[in-house]
C-alpha cells in the first residue's frame, strides 16, 4: 500500500528535445519558452559554443549551440534550428536544438541514474536517463549545463 505522495505517485514533465540522433528531456517547469532564433548576432571572442545573441520580445539572449556544447559535429541540414528558452542566475539564454518533441509526463521513480558508459561531457549536464521503447530520454541539468557555459565565457 503506497501513502499518498510517495515516490510511486509522482510524475514530472519533461519537454523533449532531439539534439543530433539523441532524445534529451528539459523539465517543463524549466522552460519558458519554444522559439525558432533568427538574426543571431555572434559575440566577438565568445566561446565557440555561444552562437550568438538575439532580441526575443525585447529580452537579450543568449543563444547556446548544444551540439557543440554536447561535443557533437555540426548540424548539415536546411531546416533551421530551435532554441528551448531558459533563464538562469537572471540571465535569458536560448538552447539551440535540432527539433522539439512532445511534453511526456514521466514517473519520478522510473528515472535512472546516469548509466556509468555516459560520455563524461554528457554526464556532467545530466540528471540521470528514463527508458523509453526503443530509445533512451537523457535528462538534462539545466543548471549544470548553464553553469559550463558561464565558466567557458568567464575563461
Amino acid at each position: 500500500m503506497s501513502t499518498v505522495g510517495s515516490k510511486e505517485d509522482e510524475f514530472i514533465e519533461y519537454v523533449t528535445v532531439e539534439i543530433g540522433e539523441q532524445l534529451f528531456g528539459l523539465p517543463i517547469h524549466r522552460v519558458q519558452d519554444v522559439f525558432s532564433p533568427d538574426q543571431l548576432t555572434r559575440v566577438p571572442l565568445a566561446p565557440q559554443e555561444v552562437a550568438g545573441v538575439l532580441n526575443l520580445r525585447g529580452r537579450i539572449v543568449t543563444a547556446i549551440d548544444m551540439r557543440i556544447r554536447l561535443g557533437l559535429p555540426p548540424k548539415h541540414s536546411d531546416k533551421p534550428p530551435m532554441a528551448v528558452g531558459i533563464d538562469y542566475a537572471g540571465e535569458a539564454y536560448g538552447l539551440l536544438i535540432d527539433a522539439v518533441g512532445e511534453v511526456m509526463k514521466l514517473p519520478v521513480a522510473g528515472r535512472e541514474p546516469k548509466p556509468a558508459n555516459l560520455d563524461p561531457r554528457w554526464a556532467t549536464i545530466s540528471e540521470g536517463v528514463h527508458r523509453l521503447e526503443g530509445q533512451l530520454l537523457v535528462i538534462l541539468d539545466v543548471e549544470q549545463t548553464l553553469a559550463q557555459g558561464r565558466e567557458a565565457i568567464a575563461a
